[in-house]
């Protein structure tokens, strides 16, 4: 039991630390946005709360959740092991409102995590047109193996989101997805590296744009592309 709970504070700390990564890259504004993180080894997660602005977050506030979103305060034998439970987080808050997209996530690639999400502008602005933004940077083939795709229009509330994340993602090298009229949502073997994400997909985001607003940005041979994404992922920084 201790050890799961010295997990979860380290979690809670590690989420509550990355949330300051959105704020210093200007990836989102007032109380938008979010990161999340699986907790190992269990059905677990940890999120941002709904409505604490940014300065005010703590690791004590940021939320423990089942795979399905519903808030967990204490753990019993489906978590810890029987006989045991241990009580802890604060009742009256309510996790992120994109609580029931990232659950589903984890919940069907079991590979994830972390997940984020902002309303970056550049990464929305695309996300508004319905558009992919094309892999024409050698950064964008190291990052993301090809183009970051659009996934459909989908209602804060229920499973949607995550189904329209998941389903897009699996025919994509990419760790993001512009999810249409919304926004980009990132994903990565732990929350640190979905953060990473967010950043490079806005980065990514922007210089495409101005590209465009010079002429046509020049297309990168798919083979080169391949090549640039298994170097990086394989050997660079190795």
């Amino acid at each position: 039991m201790s050890a799961l709970l010295d997990t979860i504070d380290r979690i809670r700390s590690e989420v509550c630390a990355l949330h300051t990564e959105l704020t210093r890259y200007e990836l989102v504004v007032w109380t938008a946005g979010n990161v999340s993180a699986r907790v190992p080894g269990y059905d677990l997660m940890v999120i941002k709360p709904s409505g604490v602005s940014y300065d005010e977050l703590t690791p004590e506030l940021m939320v423990v959740t089942d795979l399905h979103g519903t808030p967990v305060s204490n753990l019993s034998t489906g978590a810890a092991g029987a006989g045991e439970s241990v009580e802890w987080g604060n009742p009256d808050l309510t996790p992120s409102s994109d609580t029931a997209a990232h659950a589903y996530v984890y919940r069907h690639m079991p590979e994830v995590g972390g997940v984020v999400h902002t309303h970056s502008t550049y990464a929305t602005a695309w996300a508004a047109r319905g558009e992919a933004i094309p892999c024409v940077l050698t950064m964008m083939g190291d990052e993301f193996g090809g183009t970051i795709p659009v996934g459909p229009f989908a209602l804060i509330g229920d499973d949607s989101i995550g189904r329209g994340i998941v389903d897009t993602l699996a025919r994509s090298t990419s760790p993001a997805v512009l999810m249409q009229n919304h926004g980009p949502f990132t994903v990565g073997k732990d929350a640190r590296s979905a953060v990473k994400a967010a950043v490079m997909c806005e980065e990514v985001a922007r210089t495409v744009h101005i590209a465009r607003q010079l002429g046509e940005p020049l297309p990168i041979d798919p083979a080169q592309i391949d090549s640039l994404y298994a170097r990086y992922q394989n050997v660079y920084g190795r």
